[in-house]
């Protein structure tokens, strides 16, 4: 993940528009589809960015990156890059998050009500936030402060917590690696995020960063308790068959056959975790079971599982004084991605002490006192068209209940009639607020129709979004 600037949100809009049109391939395993099917009632998610790059409050990992854009600057502006990458990757050695409290990020998150989340086990940058047997540069490791604490294995701990209050447990894990030699060869010095090395000329080492690999996802299938989600990121790393215009426009060096052997990873991954999604992101093919759009909703819904990974702030990794999107915001982000069949994946970046800005956990909770009232709206539906009219988005349960989910401007209060087309109750269907035990009146309009809602109830000062449950 990186930060989003205006260039590169136009740049990923195309591109993204273009990845629209690669074709899905549906899984075969009954089991991953039957998790999969589970997976979009979730609808709502918790991501984390968090390593050692937090202490600099700096964007993740990208700032080792020698490509020249707005995500890779490196700070202060102008240091040498050898200079930089060797002050990064002393990092670990001051990294001590003695107030990291996991169960407080669960608690927050099962409030707010979240149903599964996703955690940077290791990101590009190669620092591992699990207790890995393959490298030494890990949160375990002893030059690391944190590591002679009880809770050194993060990630351990972090699946624990969530696990126990009854949220589903995704890893994040990146393909590339900066740090390992069989990646990033420091023989040759790195010109842009691909290895910095021929792979046909040195087939032998690729072989041994796609075994590392695998050993690696082995590690987070066996070591680490019931494991929904396999969430790789990284999509330059790919099979020279499955090479795409959008892949392509990643690479500043010549296009090379990252094959890491995406097969063998599933099957082994599936046989310790029976059901597991994987979500090969960007890599159009059988192992990207749900697609995932970067900072921006689709203007429709589409026809293949898909989430939209957003932050709740404006970087992906912990940054003092961050600026948070509203509560009304995030609500109607929610809704509106629900509303296209698609699920929300929220992301907050933990500090360098292992804690949460105050501000995510208020938005948190204001977003959990919606979803109290709500959340029948937003959980276990799917899309129904027209999925939305002027600022009603609807939304459908299997057993056919429509909800038409009011979207309300900061301030606004309920109006007296609201008014839709595209959706037509049955004759005789009742229309109900949740929230309100008393039924509404409503009738056909038109080719529309208009709900009233009474005065006592437009006065309550509803928030953000009020459904109509229709049935």
């Amino acid at each position: 993940m990186k930060k989003t600037f205006l260039a590169g949100c136009l740049l990923a809009a195309g591109l993204a528009a273009q990845a629209q049109h690669e074709p899905y391939v549906k899984e075969k395993d009954p089991l991953v589809l039957q998790k999969l099917e589970q997976w979009q009632d979730w609808k709502f998610g918790l991501m984390m960015h968090w390593g050692t790059y937090s202490q600099w409050g700096i964007v993740e990992s990208w700032s080792l990156c020698p490509e020249d854009e707005g995500w890779t600057q490196r700070k202060p502006a102008g240091i040498p890059y050898y200079e930089y990458v060797q002050k990064y990757e002393a990092l670990p050695n001051t990294f001590n998050p003695v107030k990291f409290d996991p169960a407080k990020w669960a608690a927050a998150a099962k409030k707010a009500g979240m149903q599964y989340m996703v955690f940077t086990t290791k990101h590009h940058d190669g620092f591992n936030m699990f207790d890995t047997k393959q490298s030494d540069y890990k949160i375990t490791a002893p030059n690391v402060p944190f590591s002679k604490d009880p809770r050194a294995d993060v990630t351990k701990h972090v699946f624990d917590a969530f696990r126990k209050e009854g949220i589903h447990i995704g890893a994040y894990f990146s393909k590339p690696d900066w740090h390992t030699d069989s990646y990033w060869w420091r023989y040759f010095p790195p010109k842009d995020r691909n290895p910095s090395y021929e792979i046909a000329k040195y087939p032998e080492r690729w072989k041994q960063f796609a075994q590392f690999t695998y050993n690696q996802i082995e590690e987070l299938m066996t070591g680490y308790g019931a494991v929904d989600i396999l969430w790789l990121d990284g999509g330059w790393v790919r099979p020279m068959a499955m090479q795409t215009a959008e892949s392509r426009s990643w690479s500043k060096t010549p296009v090379q056959d990252q094959d890491i052997n995406m097969p063998a990873i599933a099957a082994m991954a599936r046989k310790h975790q029976p059901g597991l999604i994987v979500v090969d992101r960007s890599v159009h093919g059988p192992y990207e079971n749900y697609r995932t759009p970067e900072q921006q909703i689709p203007d429709k819904p589409l026809d293949y599982p898909w989430e939209t990974c957003m932050t709740m702030a404006g970087s992906w990794s912990y940054v003092p004084n961050d600026q948070y999107k509203s509560v009304n915001t995030i609500v109607h982000h929610l809704v509106d991605i629900v509303a296209k069949g698609g699920n929300y994946l929220l992301n907050i970046g933990p500090g360098p002490d292992g804690t949460w800005h105050d501000e995510a956990y208020r938005k948190l909770d204001s977003i959990g006192q919606w979803m109290q009232t709500n959340g029948e709206a937003i959980y276990a539906t799917r899309s129904v068209a027209p999925y939305k009219d002027g600022k009603v988005c609807f939304t459908q349960k299997k057993d056919g209940s429509v909800y038409a989910i009011y979207l309300l401007d900061e301030g606004e209060t309920l109006p007296a009639v609201i008014r839709f087309s595209g959706i037509r109750p049955a004759k005789g269907a009742k229309a109900q607020l949740l929230g309100e035990k008393k039924t509404l009146s409503w009738k056909a309009a038109g080719d529309g129709v208009e709900i009233t809602i009474p005065s006592t109830v437009a006065r309550k000062g509803w928030k953000h979004a009020v459904a109509i449950r229709l049935r």
